[in-house]
């Protein structure tokens, strides 16, 4: 057991927990935060996508360590209400089917617009690749990133 220290969504956390622990099972089991979803378990599909310091992560294979000392954001970091600019153009363009995909979706899809506040296709191509969506939304998750590109530029 390590005593680790990190932030999370914006709130200094200081765990004592293994520090060989899955970043995704100290988020779920450990906090609480359920909006991180495990699926594959070895980081392919992008469902458990958390941001550490902005850079997207595959939390089922980030050891809690890695996040000692930086800012870690999930889903339940980005708004409380569903305000962010890229929560706002998943639902203006109705992203989700099933939904399960969607937390690491949307975290891709910020950690992109932040780095290219107008991506291209193939910008977002190559940003959201290792995130996939059973239902085959992948239309409607472009349209809403180019629609919170607008909603955000200057």
């Amino acid at each position: 057991m390590a005593n680790l220290s990190f932030t999370l969504n914006g709130r200094p956390q200081t765990l004592d927990v293994d520090a060989a622990m899955p970043l995704l099972w100290v988020l779920r089991d450990v906090l609480g935060l359920t909006g991180t979803k495990f699926s594959c378990g070895i980081a392919q599909c992008g469902a458990c996508t958390v941001l550490l310091d902005g850079k997207p992560m595959r939390s089922c294979v980030v050891a809690v360590s890695s996040a000692a000392g930086k800012h870690v954001t999930t889903i339940e970091g980005l708004s409380t209400d569903g305000s962010h600019p890229v929560q706002r153009a998943w639902v203006a363009e109705q992203v989700p089917q099933c939904g399960y995909c969607q937390s690491g979706q949307i975290l891709s899809a910020v950690a992109l617009l932040a780095e290219k506040k107008a991506p291209t296709e193939a910008d977002i191509d190559a940003a959201m690749s290792g995130n996939f969506c059973r239902c085959g939304t992948y239309s409607r998750i472009r349209k809403a990133i180019h629609r919170a590109a607008k909603e955000t530029a200057p």
